[in-house]
């Protein structure tokens, strides 16, 4: 006789509180929050932990874990990623789980489980608390004093089905130290803001780190100068109590002789930082300078010396000298959740440099740059993730490579593009959950190239949480508001975003979304005014063009929309109205019958 396969494992149950009730509310809405919630939520949680999961049903999900510690870990952090959900989406109707927990024996069939344990977990989840955990003993005894977590005994529970009373425990933790503290964000300011105008300082400590000189001797390293500068804005972005100024604001000074009054001024800062990095075989040294900007005074000074194998560390240490300079009430517990090491391969990272660099190269004006800068930046973010297939960043900006190329329109594979740029997009999420920067990325993959709009919505306001210094993320973040039938909010998010970016060389795309905002709101005189902007930065981007022909003809400047839609057609001959509407996910009727009309009226072939 065959031997029965058996193993001890930990099981997880979760499922959906009226689920039913959702569902003859909303069908559709329902299922669509819930797919975007396995996504953004529930898979990031179970990769994290080492969860596979056994069953997925509409409701709920059967998962298996190597360790009781794993499960009950998993169980808290996804009770808690839903109850961020839960707060960035207050107008649906919440997603509540209940979970339980559960360490036994279990008879093994091809890749399905059975046997008492799995029952035990099944009842434990129905008895559980609304965004409750409940566990068995086994797992108290296995976890205790292992999570920082309460174990309350409930006694012994006598559980549909199970032929013996199960003693039971309720998981109590506290949030702060299970997820992000607050949801403070910047405060919004709809407009543009132009080198010279004076902006007022946040009520925090404010901080602009302007692109730091190479002093190599070899130009060929600036690639490698930038991203290491771009990774210390973004380790300090990471800190809440703090306002950051986007990558692309400061680099607007770089080779330029600056006074740092003027880009305190310009940029509505308090701190600038400035320095250098030098790079000789396999040593860098890396000096830095803090300025108060109000006054001119110095803060610190001090250099950085180690070989390259310490570039994170050497990131790490400036990050938090400058963080203990200007934000001495910022614990020390934030700056170690701030660390992070991206990749332990430095070929892969020297690759990922060279992809930002192609990216950063501002050659993106039309239709054939944009192609051919996505395929080269793609090709080196290929290479990154040859040599590390779990650099998580590296997924997120290659399937930013897919946004990019999607504006541009027409395509005969349409459907194998869409499917390479969501494998990124999830493989991203999977390995970097916690980083706002790549769910920024993967984010925009999901909404814009997919169409799966409240997916990437879910990942963008994750984003925004973690890191409200993100200006790509209120950027994109906007747009998923305009695609969703939110303009208002789109606005507000836009104007976030340029606060954040003052004199971001992208600032089309914020001024695009702000021009969509008011298109859809039904004011098309402002919606011109903000086209007309965008296409002052960029008059051949294929976005903006289309944008500003809808805007334009709304607005009863038919001739200037005209004029969009024959650039539009010199770029892409091929483009109609049936293409726009699958490179426009727009949600509600309405925003979609004002842009095809726009752009009918335009001028655009149907």
């Amino acid at each position: 006789m065959t031997r029965e396969q058996r193993r001890l494992a930990a099981i997880m149950s979760a499922d959906v509180l009226g689920y039913s009730r959702l569902m003859s509310r909303d069908e559709s809405g329902t299922l669509q929050r819930l797919k975007a919630h396995r996504i953004t939520c529930v898979e990031p949680v179970l990769a994290a932990n080492g969860g596979r999961i056994v069953k997925l049903m509409g409701d709920g999900l059967l998962v298996e874990f190597a360790s009781a510690v794993d499960a009950l870990r998993a169980a808290i952090q996804l009770q808690q990623a839903t109850a961020l959900v839960n707060a960035t989406n207050a107008a649906a109707d919440p997603i509540i789980f209940r979970i339980g927990v559960h360490l036994g024996d279990l008879l093994v069939e091809d890749d399905d489980l059975y046997g008492d344990a799995v029952n035990v977990a099944s009842r434990l989840e129905a008895e559980a608390p609304p965004g409750g955990v409940l566990i068995s003993s086994a797992v108290h005894d296995a976890v205790s004093g292992k999570l920082p977590v309460t174990l309350k005994d409930i006694g012994e529970l006598k559980l549909k089905n199970i032929d013996r009373p199960v003693r039971a425990f309720q998981a109590e933790w506290d949030p702060e130290r299970w997820s992000l503290s607050g949801n403070e964000r910047p405060g919004a300011t709809a407009g543009a803001f132009p080198r010279g105008a004076a902006l007022a300082l946040p009520d925090r400590p404010s901080i602009a780190v302007l692109p730091f000189q190479n002093m190599s001797g070899d130009v060929e390293q600036e690639y490698f100068v930038d991203g290491l500068v771009e990774d210390i804005i973004t380790g300090l972005s990471r800190f809440r109590q703090l306002f950051v100024i986007a990558r692309n604001s400061t680099f607007t000074y770089k080779g330029r002789t600056v006074d740092v009054k003027d880009v305190g001024r310009e940029l509505g800062v308090r701190y600038v930082m400035e320095g250098s990095i030098r790079k000789a075989s396999n040593r860098v040294r890396i000096t830095g300078q803090l300025i108060d900007a109000s006054t001119g005074a110095h803060i610190w000074a001090d250099r950085f010396d180690g070989s390259l194998e310490d570039v994170f560390t050497l990131q790490d240490q400036i990050t938090s000298t400058v963080v203990g300079a200007i934000g001495p009430q910022i614990e020390r517990a934030e700056i170690e959740r701030t660390r992070r090491i991206p990749t332990e391969n430095l070929h892969a990272y020297d690759y990922f440099l060279r992809g930002l660099a192609v990216i950063n190269s501002g050659r993106m004006r039309g239709a054939e740059e944009i192609v051919a800068t996505a395929h080269e930046a793609l090709a080196l973010f290929d290479k990154a993730i040859e040599l590390d297939d779990e650099f998580g960043l590296a997924y997120g900006m290659a399937s930013q490579c897919y946004t990019m190329e999607n504006q541009v329109g027409v395509r005969e594979d349409r459907a194998d593009f869409v499917r390479r740029a969501v494998r990124l997009a999830r493989r991203a999420v999977e390995l970097a959950s916690d980083d706002a920067a790549v769910l920024c990325r993967a984010g925009q993959a999901y909404a814009y190239v997919a169409g799966e709009v409240e997916v990437g919505a879910a990942l963008l306001d994750r984003a925004i949480l973690i890191n409200p210094n993100l200006a790509l993320a209120w950027n994109m973040g906007g747009w998923t508001k305009i695609f969703l039938g939110e303009p208002e909010a789109a606005i507000e998010r836009m104007g976030t975003a340029m606060r954040l970016n003052p004199l971001d060389p992208t600032l089309f795309l914020m001024q695009a979304g702000t021009a969509c905002g008011h298109l859809f709101a039904g004011r098309y005189a402002e919606a011109a005014r903000w086209a007309e902007k965008a296409l002052a930065e960029r008059p051949l981007m294929p976005l903006a063009l289309r944008i500003a022909a809808a805007s334009f003809a709304l607005a009863g400047r038919t001739d200037e929309a005209r004029e969009m839609i024959a650039r539009t057609l010199r770029a892409n001959p091929g483009v109609r109205l049936e293409h726009v509407r699958a490179l426009f996910p727009l949600r509600r009727a309405a925003d979609l019958k004002t842009y095809t009309d726009g752009l009918r009226t335009a001028g655009l072939p149907d």
